[in-house]
C-alpha cells in the first residue's frame, strides 16, 4: 500500500482511535456471526501488546441517526470481552463529557468500545464538528473497517483527514492487497462469477476487468438484463431497462477478436423459473429462454454444469453475488454448486477471493468456507475496489512515508 499501516505506528500509551466493523447480526442480545469481530482481532490484539490505549468504533445498523436499543454495540463489546479474554467498557454514547471522562481514564493495554457511531445523523453526512469529536478520542487512528470503506463518512473519512497520522490495520492493509493482486497479476486463466439483483453495480466492473480476465460468468437477477439485451426472452424475470445497452456493449467488447481480449462471457443457458419468488412451485427451462408469466430464480443444471467446468480451470478466482434467490431454499441450488465448485478448484491450486453476503453465506451454507482462499469483509466495497472505484476511507489514510534510499556499496 502507498498509505501508512500499522506497522509504521508508535502505540506504546497512545490513545488509538480505531474505526472497525462489527456490523454484525444480533438476536436476543447475542452475537450471532462473529466473522467481522474475529477478523479485527489480529488489529485489536497488536495495539493492546504494544501498549496502546484503544478505543474501537463502529456502527450497527441503520438506526436512522438516533439511539435505538436494537442497534446497540452493547452484545459486541461482551463477546469481544470473551475473545479477548479480557474486559472491555462500553461507552453509553461516541461523543459527549461521559465518553471523554471514559477515555482520560484508559490505561495501557485497556479497550474501549464506543456506542454505535450511527446513533448520529452526523456520522453518515461527515458532518465536521461531529468528526472532530470523534477525532479528540485519539492521538492516532486506525481504520479497520474494510466494509465501510466505500463510504464517507465522519468516523471513516473525517477523523483521518483530522489526526496526524491515519494508518491502515491489518485487515484493511490484507484486503486492499488481495484485491490489488486481483486486478493487476492474477495468474490465468482468470475466472470472474458475477450474480446478484443489481446488473449497474456490476457493469462497472466488468468494464474495468473485462480486458484482463479469460471468462466472466453470469448468474442471479443481472444475468436477465445481458439476456434481454442478447435477444433472449426471459419472460417476468428481472430486469433493468436503462441498463439494457450497456449490458450490450459489454458483451461486444467480450466478443471482440483480438486474441488479447478475447474472453468467454458466459449466460445462463438454462433456468430453475417459478411463478414468483415464494412460489412453491417450480420447474426447469428447458433452454435459455423463459415463458411469459414465469421467471427466473435460479440457474439451471445446464449452467451449473458450464459454470463448474469453467471453474475448474481456473487459477485466479473472484467471486461476488449469488446465482439465484439464494433466501429460498428451493433456488439456492446454483449458488451452493458454484460455492463448492470454487472450493474444489481453490484445492486444486487457485487463488480465490469472494465477496458479498450471499457468496459467503452460501460458503457456509455448503460447508466450504475454510476451503477459499481470502473471504473479503466487504461485498459494497470489494466491488467499488474491482470497479476500478477510489475508496474513500482508504485515500483519507496518511501517505506512506518514503524509505531512505540505501547507497550501493
Amino acid at each position: 500500500m502507498d498509505r501508512l499501516v500499522i506497522d509504521d505506528l508508535e502505540l506504546k500509551g497512545k490513545r488509538v482511535l480505531t474505526r472497525v466493523d462489527f456490523n454484525v447480526p444480533i438476536a436476543d442480545g447475542k452475537v450471532g456471526d462473529d466473522t467481522r469481530i474475529r477478523a479485527a482481532l489480529p488489529t485489536i490484539n497488536k495495539v493492546i501488546s504494544d501498549g496502546g490505549r484503544l478505543i474501537l468504533m463502529s456502527h450497527l445498523g441503520r438506526p436512522k441517526g438516533k439511539p435505538d436499543s436494537k442497534f446497540s454495540l452493547k452484545p459486541v463489546a461482551e463477546h469481544l470481552a470473551g475473545l479477548l479474554e479480557k474486559p472491555v467498557v462500553m461507552a453509553a454514547d461516541c461523543v459527549g463529557d461521559s465518553v471523554e471522562k471514559q477515555v482520560s481514564k484508559l490505561q495501557d493495554g485497556e479497550v474501549l468500545l464506543l456506542e454505535n457511531v450511527r446513533f448520529h445523523k452526523e456520522e453518515t453526512s461527515n458532518e465536521p464538528e461531529f468528526a472532530k469529536q470523534l477525532a479528540d478520542h485519539g492521538e492516532v487512528f486506525i481504520n479497520d473497517a474494510f466494509g465501510t470503506a466505500h463510504r464517507a463518512h465522519a468516523s471513516t473519512v473525517g477523523v483521518a483527514k483530522i489526526l496526524k497520522e491515519a494508518a491502515a490495520g491489518y485487515l484493511l492493509q490484507s484486503e486492499v492487497e488481495t484485491l490489488t493482486k486481483m486486478l493487476e497479476s492474477p495468474e490465468k486463466p482468470y475466472v470472474v462469477i458475477l450474480g446478484g439483483a443489481k446488473v449497474a453495480d456490476k457493469l462497472q466492473v466488468i468494464r474495468n476487468i473485462i480486458t484482463k480476465v479469460s471468462a466472466i460468468l453470469v448468474g442471479g437477477g443481472m444475468a436477465y438484463t445481458f439476456l434481454k439485451a442478447r435477444g433472449t426472452e426471459i419472460g417476468d424475470s428481472l430486469l433493468d431497462d436503462n441498463s439494457i445497452a450497456t449490458a450490450h456493449n459489454a458483451m461486444v467488447v467480450a466478443d471482440n477478436p483480438h486474441p488479447e481480449k478475447r474472453l468467454d462471457f458466459v449466460l445462463p443457458l438454462d433456468h430453475t423459473v417459478a411463478s414468483s419468488p415464494k412460489a412453491p412451485d417450480f420447474q426447469t427451462s428447458p433452454n435459455g429462454g423463459i415463458a411469459s408469466g414465469a421467471m427466473g430464480v435460479d440457474i439451471g443444471p445446464k449452467t451449473i454444469a458450464a459454470f463448474r467446468e469453467k471453474i475448474l480451470t481456473a487459477k485466479s478466482i473472484f467471486w461476488n453475488g449469488p446465482m439465484g434467490i439464494f433466501e429460498n431454499e428451493n433456488f439456492a441450488t446454483g449458488t451452493i454448486e458454484v460455492a463448492k465448485a470454487v472450493a474444489e478448484a481453490t484445492g486444486n491450486g487457485a487463488f480465490s477471493v469472494i465477496g458479498g453476503g450471499d457468496s459467503v453465506a452460501a460458503l457456509e451454507k455448503a460447508g466450504v468456507k475454510e476451503s477459499i482462499s481470502h473471504v473479503s469483509t466487504g461485498g459494497g466495497a470489494s466491488l467499488e475496489f474491482m470497479a476500478g472505484i477510489d475508496l474513500p476511507g482508504i485515500n483519507a489514510l496518511s501517505k506512506a512515508k518514503k524509505k531512505p534510499e540505501v547507497a550501493a556499496q
